[in-house]
């Protein structure tokens, strides 16, 4: 389920072959590993490695790039903007690292979000749909993917050398096969009354529907997230590691100070479509999703 890559700088350069098995195993479901690629602070910004930076009522602390927009963050003008330096130029050279290693997508896919995560993971209290430390498949409540892809890259800042330790679960369809049966069909009307109530930012398509309940529905079943299998893994400090996490099962159950960048890619941009969790389904439910 892990896919070690060497490589220590954003850019590469990487062989014609490293980046067509990277291109393999990603879309297969396994999470590429950089143990040795760090992403390097500026003195002034060690100062940001604390928890205090985060809004309590956030999860995150969220970066727009397009917008230059530091979200669920604070501290004075000057810290904010200092956050928001750091969280775009992480998205930079996360942008540049995917551009590399995996070439193929570089004319499809989009960049989304950039967040920091200051908090350490254990202890931490939500509810359990909110509990990354349960597996899960990612999909977003308020915001519909319509099919696309989630490919994120993650970097572990610790400055003290704590892993941040994640579980790995079962294969996609082995998912499916689990928990679509148990999931509730949507109700007519649903999502053109979530949109209009401004609940969701786009149309939620029966893509996202069931993708949501399955999130939901995975997190809810203690049984599952005991006996389920599953492996663990520690991605040390200064290491970056690339997954498709609306493909890949995981957990985070460890770790404090990780920052994290979300593209969105479309299904044609794959290399090989069916594999991706949209044809999956449709192929499971025996209906068009989107």
């Amino acid at each position: 389920m892990i896919h070690t890559i060497k490589g220590d700088t954003w850019k590469g350069p990487f062989t014609e072959q490293q980046q067509k098995e990277a291109l393999a195993a990603l879309e297969e479901g396994q999470v590429l590993f950089f143990p040795s690629l760090s992403f390097s602070l500026k003195s002034q910004e060690l100062a940001l490695l604390s928890p205090h930076f985060a809004d309590p009522r956030s999860k995150n602390i969220g970066y727009d790039s397009k917008q230059k927009k530091v979200g669920g963050a604070k501290g004075t003008q000057k810290e904010v903007i200092a956050l928001g330096d750091m969280l775009g130029r992480y998205a930079t050279e996360a942008q540049a690292l995917v551009e590399s290693i995996l070439p193929y997508y570089k004319k499809t896919f989009e960049k989304a979000r950039t967040s920091y995560r200051p908090m350490e993971i254990a202890g931490r209290r939500s509810s359990y749909r909110k509990d990354d430390t349960l597996l899960h498949v990612d999909s977003f409540p308020s915001s519909p993917v319509q099919g696309k892809r989630i490919l994120r890259v993650f970097t572990n800042i610790n400055p003290h050398g704590q892993k941040r330790e994640w579980r790995l679960g079962e294969p996609f369809q082995k998912v499916v096969e689990r928990f679509i049966p148990q999931c509730r069909k949507p109700l007519w009307g649903s999502s053109w009354l979530l949109e209009k109530l401004h609940i969701t930012k786009s149309h939620r398509t029966l893509y996202d529907h069931y993708m949501l309940q399955m999130h939901d529905t995975m997190k809810a079943d203690d049984y599952y997230q005991k006996t389920a299998q599953q492996i663990d893994f520690s991605f040390p400090s200064a290491s970056t590691w690339i997954v498709y996490t609306d493909l890949t099962s995981h957990a985070a159950m460890v770790g404090q100070y990780a920052l994290e960048q979300t593209f969105y890619l479309p299904v044609e941009g794959m290399a090989v479509a069916e594999l991706s969790p949209l044809r999956i389904l449709e192929s499971f439910l025996g209906r068009s999703l989107v």
